[in-house]
Formats: structure tokens, sequence, C-alpha cells
């Protein structure tokens, strides 16, 4: 057995694609409906949400003023305001971060499979403008059963009585 079928094995990962010993990230579906260069998000955005959206990062469980919101509304990308969620898909996961159990219809959320973490995980993004959102956990409520942990400064909040946003050009 060669080192890299013998990685998997130990691990117990048969499923992980390997190239050598390196990972491998593999991604579904297209690319970003709008492209902007890094310093163009970067002069757009606060840091922390640059960092998150831009650069994959995560922030502080807990850290959100969003894990409090329980208004109506519509939760958009902090980057090209499209929307991503209904707040009636909301719920308390207890995690620290803002969670759904599923997205608005419309494919406004893409997905591609994240290896950063050794394991797989199914890593969610803005499908307008690639930016990260989270990761979806299979431990959520009915009817989905899904859990789509979002990270707060990567959503804004639009409550129900307010016009949407103009989508970002």
């Amino acid at each position: 057995m060669d080192r890299r079928h013998s990685l998997k094995w130990l691990l117990g990962l048969s499923a992980i694609p390997m190239l050598g010993m390196g990972l491998t990230r593999a991604k579904e579906g297209s690319g970003p409906v709008l492209k902007k260069t890094k310093t163009e998000w970067a002069a757009l955005l606060p840091a922390p949400a640059y960092h998150v959206l831009f650069e994959e990062g995560t922030e502080s469980p807990g850290s959100s003023p969003l894990n409090q919101e329980k208004r109506d509304g519509t939760f958009v990308c902090a980057a090209c305001n499209q929307p991503l969620f209904d707040s009636s898909r909301k719920y308390e996961s207890g995690t620290g971060w803002p969670s759904f159990w599923e997205p608005l219809p419309g494919g406004g959320v893409g997905t591609k499979t994240d290896f950063k973490l050794i394991y797989p995980r199914t890593e969610y993004h803005c499908s307008r403008c690639g930016g990260h959102q989270g990761h979806i956990f299979n431990d959520g409520p009915k009817p989905t059963g899904k859990r789509y942990c979002n990270n707060g400064v990567a959503l804004k909040f639009v409550p129900r009585a307010d016009k949407l946003p103009e989508l970002r050009t």
C-alpha cells in the first residue's frame, strides 16, 4: 500500500481525494457572476467582512449581533447584497453563529467541498460574488435537517418593511 492510500486508511477518510500527500479542493458549479479584484472588495468592505468573505476566514462564535436578530426580514450577502436567507428559516443552533435550515430558493447559495480541516465539509458561498458565508452541517432542524452555519459579518439584515438594497455591481 503506498503512502497516499495508507494515510487515507489510517484516517478513515477513503473518500478524500489526494494528490501525493497534498490535499485537493474540489469545487462544484461555476464561479461567481460578479467578479471584482481582491483590492476592489477590500476597498468596499470592512476588514473583518473582507477576511471572512474573500479569505474564507471565520469570525469568533458569539460575536455577531445577527445571532440575536428576531425580526422578519431578509439576510443578504454583505458584499453584493444578493438575498440569501429569509428570517423565517433562521433558528437558534446554540453554536454562536447565525444558523438557517434552508436558503432562499433561486440559487443564491453555491457550494464546494472544503478539506481545510482534513475531512470533507460543505462550504457555501454567495453564488453572485463568490463570498464565503459558512458551512453546511447535517444536524439542523426539520424539515431539511441542515444547518447553514453563517458568519454574521458575511451578512446584512434587511427588515421586511424596508426595501432590499440594490445589488452591488
